[in-house]
């Protein structure tokens, strides 16, 4: 049975695992498989899985698509969505309504979070120079979507100046056990979630890296020789998952699903 966390200061229950949408199944072509990814998305939604995170550029502009795709039917008004603007492509504020547009007509709906992706302190710059975040407040203003945030990729002290310049609803970081001191890191999520912003946890499994198949195990006795001798049996993934939801600050745990199993 699903659980649901606290999603910051949003006022909603979100499901403790989120469907990541950067890696669906893709055939010899690396085109993706569309009638198994809806039924993927679809059976996520119908076992308790209520929050889906897309983005611009994921599978090449496809992942969008899939998505609105399999939200049609009643199944928008049973998630949160969130998609991010590519702020690398925004040459000027103007931009930024073109490539909203866009994203809504590939969902055929609006996000419910509009995620800056992929914040680092030259992009944050951007913003700034730009007076992006304006853009932001007046699309949020007119409906088009409810909540504010970024996704990050840089260090701890850029983490902490990003959260301290505005008032965030919500951020995405990477984190796992390797990657503690990584990026923003354990202090990046606790900083921000005492000041009650949604953290949002991306790469929970280092992009399977820490999900050992049993065959290989044979060859690292010492992870072996640890699995073996914990008081519980569990599979690596689910080690992984249950480090971060271990943490309180932790709203939303995303993994990217490739197969239905």
């Amino acid at each position: 049975m699903m659980k649901y966390r606290k999603m910051g200061s949003l006022g909603w229950d979100v499901s403790a695992l989120g469907f990541g949408a950067m890696r669906f199944p893709v055939d010899k072509d690396f085109q993706i498989k569309e009638e198994e990814s809806i039924q993927m998305i679809r059976y996520a939604i119908n076992h308790g899985v209520n929050y889906i995170d897309t983005a611009y550029p994921y599978h090449g502009g496809r992942s969008e698509v899939i998505v609105g795709k399999a939200l049609q039917n009643g199944y928008r008004e049973k998630i949160h969505l969130t998609t991010k603007l590519p702020i690398w492509l925004i040459r000027r504020p103007n931009h930024f309504e073109r490539y909203l547009k866009r994203q809504i007509d590939r969902l055929q709906t609006n996000p419910d979070i509009y995620l800056f992706h992929g914040l680092n302190k030259p992009r944050f710059k951007k913003i700034k120079d730009l007076n992006l975040i304006k853009n932001m407040e007046n699309a949020r203003d007119n409906g088009l979507f409810k909540y504010i945030g970024f996704s990050f990729h840089d260090s701890y002290d850029v983490f902490k100046e990003i959260v301290d310049s505005y008032q965030w609803d919500c951020c995405q970081i990477q984190l796992n056990y390797l990657d503690i001191n990584y990026q923003a890191g354990i202090k990046g999520l606790d900083y921000a979630g005492e000041k009650d912003i949604a953290v949002i946890i991306m790469e929970p499994i280092r992009g399977g890296k820490l999900a050992i198949p049993n065959d290989d195990l044979e060859s690292k006795p010492l992870i072996k020789n640890v699995l073996n001798n914990s008081s519980k049996q569990k599979t690596m993934a689910d080690w992984a998952l249950q480090f971060l939801w271990n943490q309180k600050h932790v709203s939303v745990v995303l993994s990217g699903m490739s197969t239905m199993q």
